[in-house]
This record gives structure tokens, sequence and C-alpha cells, in this order.
């Protein structure tokens, strides 16, 4: 073989193996590419994940875990799965074993949970509500029997009975709604008729305190279901009429505004009573500060809300609810 042949040769080896070394690269870096996307969707998980060498140390952990320390001092690692309550969270965890390695994976399954205990609460709930509707319905129609019977001091006490009658049917009413689900028969109306319906629905609800009302819904016509949003600013109603019975003062106020946008049909409910304690419990179902109720009200004003595709927000300062509705055009 002559010295051209050699160098030919030599120079084509070189030549692949630099070629060689270019894929060796693209490859290695296509593989750390490929490391570095996996280890930022495994940081990103919603899920804790602890990895134990074999003697229990900890190998890594993903930034969910690197928060939920007092978490992982309770798993036991040799169960394969468990439920574990946390600071009023549930959590499922897992274990799993790979190589000389475990892995800890622990889901929050608060939301499943609390889910399933108000499935089991709607139930209960409702069959009760079934139960006392007919004997407050016999009630009711007693109470109205002895309107013509009654004057004086046992009018006042038959006046509060029908109260505390029409209280608890509202109670059954909501619970019934609520556990149903809200189903919507639009049909045109104005504003003002919501008015009406309030005025009415508080003369039979049981206040002490002096309480100054100044209600504005305003002159325009909607197409929704006038019965259920009535249901919605009753609560809102009633629930400002607890807040000022439980506040020292022997005064309140209560005022409801309206406004239209470009986009929607504004309402704010302003109150003088006691602030709101926990902006994010005022919605949830059964559960309420008030001395009064059984925390389904608002919850159903949500539900009802959320039907017509609008929203209710809260407010501090001042202390407000605003239920905003969709244009219809």
């Amino acid at each position: 073989m002559d010295k051209n042949m050699v160098e030919s040769s030599l120079k084509s080896l070189i030549e692949q193996t630099y070629l060689i070394e270019q894929e060796y690269q693209k490859l290695r870096s296509s593989y750390e590419n490929l490391q570095n996307i996996i280890k930022d969707l495994v940081d990103v998980l919603p899920t804790a994940i602890w990895v134990l060498n074999s003697d229990g140390s900890l190998f890594l952990q993903n930034s969910m875990a690197s928060t939920k320390t007092e978490l992982f001092k309770r798993i036991n690692k040799d169960e394969k799965e468990c439920e574990i309550e946390q600071n009023g969270a549930f959590y499922l965890v897992r274990i799993a074993d790979r190589n000389d390695k475990k892995i800890v994976f622990a889901v929050d399954i608060t939301t499943q949970k609390r889910n399933e205990r108000l499935v089991s609460m709607g139930s209960v709930a409702a069959h009760l509500a079934h139960e006392i509707r007919n004997p407050i319905g016999s009630i009711m129609l007693l109470a109205s029997s002895l309107e013509r019977r009654v004057s004086g001091r046992e009018s006042d006490i038959l006046d509060e009975m029908q109260k505390a009658i029409k209280r608890v049917e509202r109670i059954i009413n909501a619970t019934l709604l609520f556990t149903k689900g809200v189903q919507i028969n639009r049909d045109i109306f104005a504003f003002a008729e919501l008015k009406n319906e309030c005025e009415e629905a508080l003369k039979y609800y049981n206040y002490t305190k002096n309480i100054k009302f100044e209600l504005d819904f305003g002159a325009s016509y909607y197409n929704a279901d006038k019965n259920l949003l009535a249901i919605v600013f009753e609560n809102l109603l009633f629930n400002a009429v607890d807040a000022i019975e439980e506040d020292e003062n022997e005064d309140g106020e209560i005022r409801l505004t309206y406004e239209k946008t470009d986009m929607e049909h504004k309402f704010y409910l302003y109150d003088s009573g006691v602030s709101i304690k926990d902006t994010k419990a005022v919605f949830e179902p059964f559960k309420t500060s008030k001395l009064k109720g059984n925390g389904l009200g608002l919850a159903l004003c949500l539900q009802i809300i959320n039907a017509h595709k609008g929203s209710i927000e809260v407010n501090l300062k001042p202390k407000c609810f605003c239920v905003s509705l969709p244009l219809y055009r």
C-alpha cells in the first residue's frame, strides 16, 4: 500500500471519527434536553414525589415535595398505599420500588373527599327535608286557620310562629333545590318585580333590629328564571339581615344598587352588619359562621348565578356582594 493510499484512508477515518463525534454530541445534547424536560415536568407536577435510596435517605424530591416536609415524616415507607390527613387536607400516598430506589407519591385528594362528603350530606339533607315537609305543611295550614280566631298578643305570637314556619320552609326548599340541581326556566320580566318579591319575603323574615332598607333593582327587563333569581336576592338580603342582627348596634342599613354596563347587569348589596370572617368559606355548602342558617343559602345563590352564566363576588372594604348577570341581546 503506497503512502497516498495510507494518507487517504487515514483522512477518511479522521473525517468519519469527526462525524461520529458530531452525532454523539447531538445525541448527548438531545438526551440532556430530554432529561431537563422530564425534570421540569416532574418538578411542576401537582403531586409530591420523593425518591429514596435503599438506606432510606433522600435521593431527590420535586418542588411540591419540598413543601410537604411534615407530611413526609408521617408516611409509613413500608405501606404500598394509604391516606393521610394533614392540616385539614387529605393525601393519597402510593409507594413503588424501582431497582435500589423507593419512589413515594402523595396526591392531594381534598376536593374529591369534600365532594364525596357533600354528596353524602346532600342525600341525608334531602331525605330529612322530604320527611319534614309534610308536618310543616300541616302546621302552616293550621296557623292560617287560626288567623281568623285570634287578636292582640295572640296575633303577635301567631305572626312569629308563621315567620318561623316560613324560615323552615325556605331551608327545606333550598335543600331540595341544591341537592337535585338547578334547572332554568327562562322568561322575560322586569327587574323591578324582584324588588316586590324581596320586600314581600322580608315581611316574613324575623329580626329585632331597626333596619333601613334601600332596594334599587333598576328598570331593565331580562330573560332569565325570575323565581330562581328571587331566591338569590332574598338569600343575600336575609344574610345581610342576620349580619346586622349579630352586630352590637341597634340600628342597621341594607342598600342594594343597580348598574348596567356594556356587558352586564350588576347589583351591589351593602350592609352595616358584622364583617365576613372567611371569604373562602362564604359559598361553601353546609358551612356557616352565622348563628342562624344551615350554610346552604349562599352556596345555592352561587349555583343559580353560575347556571345563568353570571358571577358573585365578595368585597370586604366596604363589605359588599356583587351579582353580575350577562346581557342577552
